[in-house]
C-alpha cells in the first residue's frame, strides 16, 4: 500500500502494476503528491491501441516508451477525461476511453472526474476480484 494514499472509495490504495513500472514516483502505484505531480497521474488506466493514437495527436505519444495496448499506466486525469470527452463527441470508440481500475486510482481523480463516470469504465466493482461486465468490461 502506497504511504497514506487512498483510492476513489477512501480505501487503501491498491498497487497498480510494476511492469512495467508506473505511477509519478514509478513505484506501481496511481498516487500524487500535490504540486509535485502537476499531471495527476493517478487514474490507474489499462491502455487501448485506440487511445494510444488519441494520446498521440495531443503530443504524448506513450509508445515511445514502450506502450501498447493492454499495458497497465497511471495516466493523467485530465487525459482520461479528454479520451472521455472525444468518446461522449464521437470522435473515438468506447475502446479509445482505457479502463480503469478503481481501486487502483488515486481519489485526487474525483477533483475532475466523478466516480459514477470512472465506474462506467472501471475493469472491477468496489470490492469485486472479477469485472461484473458490462460496458467498461475488458471480458469478451
Amino acid at each position: 500500500m502506497a504511504s497514506g494514499s487512498l483510492n476513489v472509495f477512501r480505501q487503501p490504495l491498491k498497487l497498480f502494476s510494476q511492469q512495467p513500472a508506473t505511477g509519478f514516483f514509478r513505484d506501481g502505484y496511481c498516487r500524487t503528491d500535490g504540486n509535485r505531480d502537476p499531471g495527476n497521474h493517478a487514474v490507474a488506466g489499462i491502455v487501448t491501441d485506440e487511445f494510444l493514437d488519441f494520446s498521440a495527436s495531443r503530443g504524448n505519444d506513450l509508445r515511445t516508451i514502450g506502450l501498447k495496448g493492454g499495458c497497465r499506466w497511471c495516466l493523467c486525469t485530465a487525459r482520461w477525461l479528454e479520451a472521455y470527452q472525444a468518446y461522449r463527441s464521437g470522435k473515438v470508440s468506447n475502446l479509445g476511453v482505457p479502463r480503469v481500475d478503481l481501486d487502483a486510482t488515486e481519489d485526487s481523480a474525483l477533483a475532475m472526474v466523478d466516480v459514477d463516470t470512472l465506474r462506467k469504465f472501471a475493469v472491477q466493482g468496489p470490492g469485486q476480484s472479477q469485472s461484473g461486465g458490462g460496458a467498461g468490461s475488458t471480458n469478451s
